[in-house]
């Protein structure tokens, strides 16, 4: 049995791909610039970038264009596009505590050094169609500039915020640190196996689909789990980014990145029986706060590995996190599977046969009787 001959595929093929361009850009709007997606959809930009594992800010804009607005399939051109780039260097370990703040909240606590900062959210706003949206226009931009201007007033932020966290470890109310990895793996060079080290799962996680992320971590939030956390902190800003320098190996700046960085804390008793707080932490590209909640979630959950829970398994959960992955697998069944099935077909008509001539003869002996 072999593949029957498809003529013609390519000629179609091609026409498909003409179909699909002109419904991207069709319509009577002006063609939405690579600019545009930046400046007027960075959310969704920022998701590309974490779910595709290359911070990029201008590709990842392109590929949500020409992908359609498909965020999976954006990512996966930009981790193929990343795929093709030679690896330069490794960035040096960064302190967050060093990071260039854009919003800084902790809901566990009412008041924080440094103060809570809310910076630039929606959360605290009903979920209601703006109809002003529909004939929106520069001007409405720069009304809101020149108002934002006038509740700051020029005042500045400070340049960095202590780590509310460190309050609990200084008292002795969190979790010691564990020993560090010698070295941070690579799970774009080497291969994903189990038990994996926290630097792996970590790196898993973060390159992981939103969506995916968020609905194990719910899992363990409604009773599929034991990690009922409270968010320690939580930051959107501006990590320093720095490379060895290859001369001299000593660090360098390189710019900066762009990140939310949660860590959320869990009640525990320790095997000698003395309560603490147990740390889960998540960080990822850009600004989503939702992802890096529930990474923290789930490195909690994966820490304490309980039995029975989905969401504290680590090879379960690192195992179908990855939308890209996970998008390609299902999307690969729309591909030719003539042969597979085929055989499926041949199996399940001679099944029946030999099903319909086993009951032939129980009722030929039921006859005789």
């Amino acid at each position: 049995m072999g593949y029957v001959a498809v003529k013609g595929g390519s000629e179609a093929i091609a026409r498909s791909n003409a179909l699909f361009e002109d419904e991207r850009s069709g319509g009577g709007s002006a063609p939405l610039g690579v600019g545009q997606i930046c400046d007027h959809l960075p959310l969704v930009v920022d998701r590309i970038m974490g779910e595709g594992s290359l911070y990029a800010p201008d590709l990842a804009a392109l590929a949500f264009k020409q992908a359609a607005g498909d965020t999976l399939e954006a990512a996966f051109m930009l981790r193929a596009y990343r795929a093709t780039r030679p690896r330069i260097a490794y960035s040096v370990p960064v302190d967050t505590a060093r990071m260039r703040v854009a919003r800084r909240i902790s809901p566990a606590f009412k008041e924080v050094p440094g103060g809570q900062f809310l910076g630039a959210t929606a959360d605290y706003t009903l979920r209601l169609l703006d109809f002003d949206l529909l004939d929106d226009d520069p001007l409405r931009s720069a009304r809101g500039r020149r108002h934002l201007e006038g509740v700051l007033g020029g005042r500045s932020l400070p340049d960095a915020f202590p780590k509310v966290v460190e309050i609990l470890r200084r008292d002795g109310l969190l979790v010691e640190r564990g020993r560090p990895e010698p070295e941070a793996f690579d799970v774009t060079r080497t291969s994903l196996a189990f038990p994996a080290p926290r630097s792996a799962a970590l790196q898993t996680l973060a390159r992981g689909e939103t969506g995916g992320v968020l609905v194990l971590a719910y899992s363990s939030l409604r009773g599929y789990g034991d990690i009922h956390p409270i968010i320690g902190e939580l930051r959107v800003g501006f990590a320093p980014l720095e490379v060895r320098h290859p001369e001299t190996g000593t660090p360098t700046p390189a710019g900066e990145v762009k990140i939310t960085e949660a860590e959320v804390l869990a009640r525990i008793t320790r095997a000698d029986g003395r309560p603490q707080f147990g740390l889960g932490y998540g960080l990822c590209f850009g600004q989503n706060e939702s992802k890096a909640i529930a990474m923290a979630v789930l490195d909690r959950c994966m820490q304490l590995g309980t039995p029975g829970m989905p969401a504290a398994d680590a090879e379960f959960v690192l195992s179908h996190v990855d939308g890209v992955e996970a998008m390609g697998f299902a999307n690969h069944y729309k591909l030719p599977h003539y042969v597979d099935f085929r055989s499926d077909l041949d199996r399940v008509r001679r099944a029946q046969e030999i099903e319909r001539a086993r009951r032939a003869e129980r009722e030929g002996v039921d006859d005789e009787r």
